[in-house]
Order: structure tokens, then sequence, then C-alpha cells
């Protein structure tokens, strides 16, 4: 038995019950009560739950725009029921049966008379139209709740999920890990001034965790979880009531003025790794915000809003899918979803780290003027992948040795130009450097929501930092390059055009009719039909390798730890780079392509080198170039340095000095104002989040450093 609030009934005198008997088979009866009288029951409908060993709904919730009716079960399903017709059918056979009298009467000793179930054959027995099998494991759903449109459903396995409906379908959006340890997660409330209050037990309390301040809010010893129990919060006392070997237990707390005063919200519980600026939002009557993604060791990533005129950071959103810290992230902008339209902005979120695990979203970010932020954030998990998750999946597994169970993606980059949207479904390619010494590349179908392995090069043999990839156009066609950089202070260039193609063509001759396989890691089991030859592939996974680099150069004499390129209005390509021995290097490339076939050859010319020795006193983590002939640098001894390129020389322009200890990287962009002035901003993140703003002329820098 579960009880659900009736939509267009008052709550106080109105619900829905929904009784679970033999066969699988739910029943939906109104329950009205009237003072002085017995209470009213009407049956409404019939519902029959998928088989499963134990085969009874734990909870239930209504949508009353969509007439439908969703619960989860016991062995963790959602399910989607239709109850529009349902209410039509029961109104119609109560009125046949009853003459149009009270379609349940009880009498004075409370018995319910048999009328109520005798013609409940006159209801049709509704199936499912959506059921997520297992989605919450075998533990089973513990509470349905519907706010703002949106879905949300709690279980054992330490997680909550959004989900929203779709063409009649629901569909998962994302799902989120309170804290670590709060396996037993039992209910979801809403407050009024928009935070969201998790219930559940921890070891042998009860808990009221807090998503807004990420802290527990109430803490209450009972002696583990109980399947019976109630909680109720005021200003004034918190009441916790519970059943404890078959005695109810009450507790009563009196509500006590907080002494703690925040000065200024923590935005992650450990330091900051990484930050990504994804683009600006206009808000009517409002000014322009900056939207953010940072990544931290604490294994999460936020989407969050700097206001310059409060100076504030709002979090928006938080990521919480990986296991291990978030070291890296990248983005590709471009419309998506068509559940959310075309406005706001919108863009494809990768984010990696620890455990070499993977993480993909789809962002939209929109003006909402009834929110305290002023910006709406959505978030839908798009895929991940993982590199051990074919040895999860091997028999005997305690028999054998892991290899590297500790690789980390240390930096992603996303290929660009690689939207192929003329194939049935379109491919999103990005490449990874990992701690063990390799560069892989991997191939994104949003369609089919899987993110596979492309190709792979262990070429650098030692821990790779650093990778960046920018397209070479011309009159005949377009080459896609990559240049990565290791721990030995070595930058190697890629043509990654051939293992692109094949990956493309490869999915353009299957036509789209192949689905992908359930848990496939790899891109040729994941074309392939179900056969001999993919399973084996699903058990030894083997990837095509990476053509030798084009060119390698070493740059520094220690490890590279910031990397970004530019393309010169010539063609050529500005490659600046920072490193542990805090030095910069810069260099000049021009792309060569080989007589007849552009595919016979691609070769890289370096053209000019500059160097920098001790241009920082510590780790050069940050470098951008705004210019052809201007750098930004930044490191861990705190200053922010401005270059001027010459032939053969770097000239410091002006030295800032900025408040984040420890810094972990430095995102750039420029924005030309009203009067036509260009603005320079660049983000740094560390032991905190900075912004800065600059300007800098239009015209040729002088060779001296300006007042």
């Amino acid at each position: 038995l579960s009880w659900a609030p009736r939509p267009g009934l008052p709550p106080d005198t109105a619900a829905a019950l929904l009784a679970s008997g033999p066969d699988g088979e739910m029943l939906w009866l109104d329950v009205t009560h009237r003072p002085g009288q017995a209470p009213w029951v009407q049956l409404m409908g019939r519902y029959l739950l998928p088989p499963c060993k134990q085969r009874w709904h734990t909870c239930a919730a209504f949508l009353p725009l969509e007439g439908l009716l969703v619960c989860g079960d016991r062995r963790g399903s959602l399910l989607l029921f239709p109850c529009s017709s349902s209410s039509e059918w029961a109104s119609e056979s109560t009125s046949i049966v009853n003459g149009g009298s009270d379609p349940v009467v009880e009498d004075s000793s409370n018995e319910l008379e048999p009328s109520c179930l005798l013609h409940k054959g006159a209801l049709p027995l509704e199936s499912p139209t959506s059921v997520l099998f297992g989605l919450h494991g075998k533990t089973g759903v513990t509470s349905v709740t519907v706010h703002r449109g949106y879905i949300y459903s709690t279980g054992r396995d330490g997680v909550y999920r959004q989900l929203r409906l779709r063409d009649q379908q629901l569909e998962v959006l994302q799902k989120h890990r309170p804290c670590k340890g709060l396996q037993w997660i039992e209910e979801l409330r809403f407050t009024s001034d928009g935070d969201l209050l998790v219930l559940g037990f921890h070891a042998d309390n009860f808990v009221v965790w807090s998503s807004r301040t990420s802290e527990n809010v109430h803490c209450i010893p009972c002696g583990g979880g109980h399947r019976s129990w109630s909680y109720c919060s005021s200003p004034l006392a918190n009441v916790f009531a519970f059943i404890k070997s078959g005695d109810v237990m009450l507790y009563h707390h009196k509500a006590e003025p907080c002494e703690q005063q925040v000065l200024l919200a923590s935005l992650h519980g450990r330091e900051i790794t990484c930050v990504r600026r994804l683009g600006a939002v206009e808000v009517p009557s409002h000014a322009t915000f900056n939207v953010f993604v940072t990544g931290s060791e604490d294994t999460t990533a936020c989407v969050l809003m700097l206001n310059e005129k409060s100076r504030a950071a709002v979090p928006l959103a938080r990521l919480s899918d990986h296991i291990s810290s978030v070291r890296t992230l990248a983005f590709a902008m471009g419309p998506g979803d068509e559940g959310f339209g075309d406005e706001g902005l919108s863009a494809l979120l990768f984010s990696a780290g620890g455990r070499a695990q993977i993480e993909c979203y789809r962002l939209l970010c929109t003006g909402d003027t009834a929110s305290e932020s002023a910006v709406a954030c959505q978030v839908i998990h798009v895929a991940s992948h993982r590199l051990d998750k074919h040895w999860e999946q091997k028999k005997n597994r305690h028999k054998l040795v892991k290899m590297d169970p500790e690789t980390r993606y240390m930096s992603l980059t996303v290929v660009p130009g690689t939207s192929t949207k003329q194939l049935p479904t379109p491919w999103k390619f990005l490449a990874a450097a990992c701690s063990d010494g390799s560069v892989r590349i991997f191939g994104l179908l949003e369609a089919a929501q899987k993110l596979v392995l492309v190709a792979e090069s262990f070429h650098h043999q030692r821990c790779v930092l650093k990778v960046e990839a920018f397209l070479h156009t011309w009159a005949g066609g377009e080459r896609h390059l990559l240049c990565s950089a290791a721990t030995d202070g070595s930058i190697a260039f890629w043509d990654i055009t051939g293992p692109i193609m094949d990956a493309v063509d490869a999915l353009h001759q299957a036509e789209g009719e192949m689905q992908p396989l359930g848990e496939c890691c790899c891109l040729a089991a994941l074309l392939l039909p179900l056969t001999k030859v993919s399973v084996a592939l699903l058990t030894e996974p083997v990837y095509p390798a990476l053509e030798a680099p084009l060119v390698t150069i070493m740059a520094h004499s220690c490890g590279v730890n910031s990397l970004h390129i530019r393309e010169t209005p010539e063609g050529r390509y500005l490659v600046a780079s920072g490193s542990d021995d805090g030095s910069i290097h810069v260099c000049l490339l021009e792309v060569a392509l080989g007589r007849g076939e552009a595919v016979a050859g691609t070769s890289l010319q370096v053209l000019e080198r500059v160097s920098r020795p001790c241009a920082h006193a510590a780790h050069v983590t940050g470098i951008w170039v705004l210019r052809p002939n201007l750098l930004l640098s930044a490191s861990v001894d705190q200053r922010l340095t401005l270059w001027n390129r010459h032939p053969g020389e770097l000239v410091p322009l002006s030295t800032t000095f900025f408040h984040v200890p420890d810094l972990a990287e430095l995102d750039c962009w420029e924005v030309v104002e009203a009067e036509g002035e260009l603005r320079y901003y660049c983000v740094l993140c560390g032991q905190g989040l900075e912004m800065l703003c600059g300007t800098a002329s239009s015209k040729p820098l002088p060779q001296k450093a300006p007042q």
C-alpha cells in the first residue's frame, strides 16, 4: 500500500491509495474523507506490473497535465501508466453499477462493502507505456516526486535521478550522488527558498542533507534504516517518528538560532583543477552573465554563473558522476536536444580525470528572471566511458593482474570540424592525454548515447600532460591535426585525419541499421552485428593505432603544463607552451601538403622557435595566445604576465599579481565593447577562482612596457 497526492483535490480531504495484489495487479482507489462520515472510496484504475520476483510497487506520483501515473517497484524499475482513460472508465462503470448513487458506502462497522471490487472487471487492465527496468538496482525505488515538470526518483543505491517525459516515454536526464556513504535515500523535499533536501539513512542515523550547502542539516540517531518513519520540519522544531522493534519512537528537537555566519560559500570541497568558460547568457532587464564550468579534486564538476557587478559566483548545477577527481574539461558549442528549443546557450561538455573515466553532458543555459541566479541550467547526461569496463565483465578476474589501474586523463580537447551531420548518426571526436603514456581518440554518437575508443598511440612512453587539436583547411579540403605534450618536455604533432575518416566510413557503411551493443567499448564491436567476432572484441578489445607523429620537438627540459595553439592570418599556427622549469616556448608552424592527393602526405615545417627561460619563478600552468604578437602566461608564482612576441625574442609588457594560490589552469576570451574597444578576460583556478579583465590597443605594441 502507498498513498499519493491526488491532483485537483484538496490534500487534507482526498488522496489516492494504490494497492498491489496477486499476479502483479495494482489498484488505484480514490479515498475522500468527510467529517463525521465514513470515508468515500472509488475504484479508478487497474494496472499490471511487469513480471519479477518481488512484484509490487513501492511509490507513485501523478502527472496531472499529461494524465499519467509514474510509479516505482521493488525491483528498482520506474513504470509509466495512463490514467486518463482509467478515470473515464471508472466514472462510467460506477454510474452503471450504483445507478448514480455513491459508488462505495461503508457501514457502521467500518467494513468495506464488496461492491467496490466486485465489478473491477469493468475497468481495463492497463500495461505500462514506458519501463526503465532496474533503474535503481535490485533494492527498489523509495520515492517518486514531480517538481516543475521534472520527475525525481530515489532508491537505496545511493543516487537520485532527474527524468523528464518525452513522447510519452521516460527519459533519464542525470543522476546525483548526494554525499559519500548515504546509500539509503528515502525521499526528496523541495523547499520554498530553492533548496533541495535529501532524506535518508546513513549508517545508524537519519540524515537530512542540503544540496545547496552540501552538508547535513540534521543527523538523528535512530539505529539505522526504518521502513516506517515520518519527518516534519518547521521554523520552531523538527520531529522524526519511526517504528523500532514494534515500538513507536518520537524524536523532537527545538529549533535553535544558527550562530554560524557564512561569509563566502565555497564552490568545491577541495582545490579546483580546471575551468572553462561556456559563454554569455543575456537576461532581459538584467546584465549579461558569464557561465563557467569547474572541475575539482572533490570528484564533482560545477556549472556556475559569475556576476561582474556583485562579484558573486552562483552555482547553477553540480555534476557528480565521477568516482575520482575531475582533471580536465572540454566542450563543443552547438544546438542539441529538440526538447529544449533553440534559445539559450547550448554546449556538449566532456569531463575526465581519475580512474580513466570520461563523462559527457548536454548543457542548456537560459535566462530565468524568476530564479535567484537569473540563469537556469538544464543538464542531460549523454554518455560515459571507462577503460577498465571490459575488465569488470571478465570472469575469474581475481586470478589476473590488472594493468595500470590508476590511469588518469590529464587533458581533453574536442577535434574541431568533425560534426558529420550528413550521416544518420552524427559524430563528435575528442582526444585525450593519458597518464599511462598514450594519446587516445574517442568518438561520440550522441543519438546512440555511446562514447567509443577509435584509436590510440603510446609514442611518448611517459605521462602525456596536454593535448590540443586544430583544423587546417585549404581549397582542396581539410586536415585534422593534434598536438600532444609529455613530461619530458617534448611536443609531438599528429595527423589524425585517417582514424577519424575510418570511423566515419565504418559508420557510413553500416547505414545506421545496426544498433550499438549494450556495453560495447570498442569501435569494431559497435559497428558489427552481434556475431562471434563482436563477442570476442567485447572480451579482448583491440584498438587501431595512430600513425607516427609528423614532427616532434624538444621544447622544454621537463613537463609541459600549459599549451595553446592559435592560427595566424597567413594560415600558419603559433604553438605556445609553458613548463615546470618556468620557461615559455613559442614556435611557428606551417602545414605542407604533398603533391597530388592530399592524403598522399602531410608534413609540418617549423619556421621559427622562441624560448624564454626563467620566464616565471615557478611552474607555468597557464598560457594563451591572445594575438599573433601578444601572449599571456600565468604561473604558480601568482604572476600574470603579458608578453610581446618579436622575431627571436619575447618581451615582457606588464605583470599583474593574482590572488589564487596553486594555479591549475587559465582560460581566456575576448569581448568587443559597444564603443569598439577590445577587452580580454581571463579566469584562473586553483585554491579558488578569479576573473581578470584587461585592454590592449589594436595598434602595434611598443618595445617598452606601457605605464
